[in-house]
């Protein structure tokens, strides 16, 4: 397998300091702390409604919290916009000045030819400013940091930066075949650009190439081999899941979400995707954090485990403490007759 392998670092991958999300008057998660270590697998459990997706989606940048933080591999990521109006001074401020400087120009030279070439190019700053606003490269961001400007990554962001996820409804390309599924997860690696892509330039054909290879890679690697020309959707529910998990993979994560991985299956596929989650972990050296409805597949790869329930965190530990612990079972359970 040619995936690249996260080498553990010291301290933790993902640490969530009191983490509450909002909507309205309905307090979905509310001061939720979390860490995962490197090379672990954490689950999150809880009743339907207990706020397990809504914290998944804070995590993976779809959702600003409305209090706390996320730190990811050493870097603050998630938060409250900080000073986010100031964001379109930012790329409005360089092309004003340009625009001084035409004015400037030709004041002093009463030159046409030159203060249409100055004003031209605030034009063209003023456009790569906002379109940067849009794409946020990593100049770009840095830019924002330095100008006390905060704003929370975004879901391209969070892979860039080494999260992949699947999600609890199966979303995939249908009408694309399986490997196409696959490549469109590497595109926050490739290095070809527009233009390379355009001119069908030797970079751009050597990455196409190379891309093809990994992809049949990884889904070999979840157990679809000679599956790599069928469309996503004439494969069957259980190969579906495998093949969201290797789009997930093609962006060579180093934390793993997996919302609901088994939701739909029997029971010999329940078995096969929990052994390839296990696997998964200890071949690429992945953390993996993951929200299931299977008692018996969390208790059975978890490390440790996160109990939520109406959006409060209200047990966590290994998976023998968990199961033991009374407020636990109430959840599930409810309140024994008094």
């Amino acid at each position: 397998m040619s995936a690249t392998v996260v080498e553990p670092g010291a301290g933790v991958v993902l640490q969530a300091n009191k983490v509450t999300k909002a909507f309205g008057g309905l307090v979905a998660v509310k001061e939720v702390d979390l860490v995962i270590p490197p090379t672990s697998i954490v689950s999150l459990i809880g009743p339907n409604g207990a706020g397990k997706t809504t914290f998944f989606n804070v995590v993976a940048g779809i959702l600003d919290p409305t209090s706390g933080d996320v730190t990811f591999r050493g870097h603050r990521v998630i938060a409250r916009p900080v000073r986010a109006w100031f964001e379109p001074v930012v790329w409005v401020l360089p092309s004003v000045i340009v625009g001084v400087i035409a004015a400037i120009v030709y004041l002093a030279t009463a030159n046409a030819d030159a203060t249409a070439v100055v004003v031209l190019g605030a034009i063209g700053l003023l456009i790569v400013m906002f379109l940067a606003a849009i794409v946020r490269p990593g100049w770009y961001l840095r830019l924002l940091t330095a100008a006390g400007v905060f704003r929370s990554s975004r879901p391209n962001d969070m892979v860039k930066a080494g999260m992949g996820r699947t999600f609890q409804n199966i979303r995939l390309f249908a009408n694309m075949t399986a490997q196409e599924n696959v490549q469109v997860g590497m595109h926050t690696k490739m290095r070809a650009n527009a233009a390379d892509a355009l001119l069908s330039t030797p970079r751009a054909r050597a990455e196409e190439r190379a891309s093809v290879t990994k992809a049949r890679d990884y889904l070999a690697l979840v157990g679809l081999k000679g599956r790599a020309g069928e469309l996503a959707k004439n494969l069957p529910y259980g190969d579906q899941r495998k093949l969201e998990l290797a789009r997930a993979l093609a962006s060579q994560p180093a934390l793993l979400l997996l919302d609901e991985p088994t939701a739909g299956m029997n029971p010999r596929e329940t078995a096969e995707m929990t052994q390839l989650i296990d696997r998964l972990r200890r071949d690429l050296g992945i953390s993996i954090l993951l929200i299931e409805h299977d008692m018996k597949v969390v208790m059975g790869i978890s490390d440790r485990i996160y109990v939520l329930d109406h959006g409060e965190l209200i047990s966590q530990g290994s998976p023998q403490e968990v199961r033991s612990d009374p407020r636990v079972i109430e959840a599930y359970l409810g309140k024994p007759p008094t």
